[in-house]
């Protein structure tokens, strides 16, 4: 299992404007230090911690951050009404299109997603894949 992720951000303000514009909907609380962004999905006393965690940070070595060719992070969504609403405030915020939401030809019939690149360059997806909702056949 995957326990968290870390994103490397050279501007820790324009990464929480990104991050803020959709995390918080998706249920991810955000808690910030010297030491960055950390966005946790609550837990309830005497429940197990939902992974993963998501981080921003500085970089460790202190040169600048990059982000990674073939890297990206994807968060679900809970409709495809979601997505496209989270893909426009990311973009709101800083955020650069990177996909417009819709379905691909090389997924599953219900996995309907959104990419965006945060202010630092790193790739995100946003999906849902609810096979309640329309598909790519109809």
């Amino acid at each position: 299992m995957i326990a968290y992720v870390t994103f490397g951000a050279d501007d820790i303000a324009a990464a929480k404007r990104f991050y803020s514009a959709f995390l918080p909907a998706l249920g991810y609380g955000l808690t910030e230090g010297p030491e960055g962004l950390s966005y946790v999905l609550p837990v309830d006393p005497g429940q197990t911690p939902v992974s993963p965690d998501f981080y921003v940070k500085p970089t460790f070595d202190g040169r600048p951050a990059s982000s990674g060719n073939g890297t990206m992070v994807a968060f679900e969504a809970h409709s495809q009404a979601e997505v496209r609403a989270l893909h426009a405030a990311g973009l709101a915020a800083g955020g650069t299109d990177e996909g417009a939401p819709g379905f691909r030809a090389a997924y599953g019939p219900h996995f309907y997603v959104g990419y965006l690149r945060d202010p630092q360059g790193n790739k995100v997806a946003l999906f849902s894949s609810d096979p309640n909702e329309p598909s790519r056949d109809g």
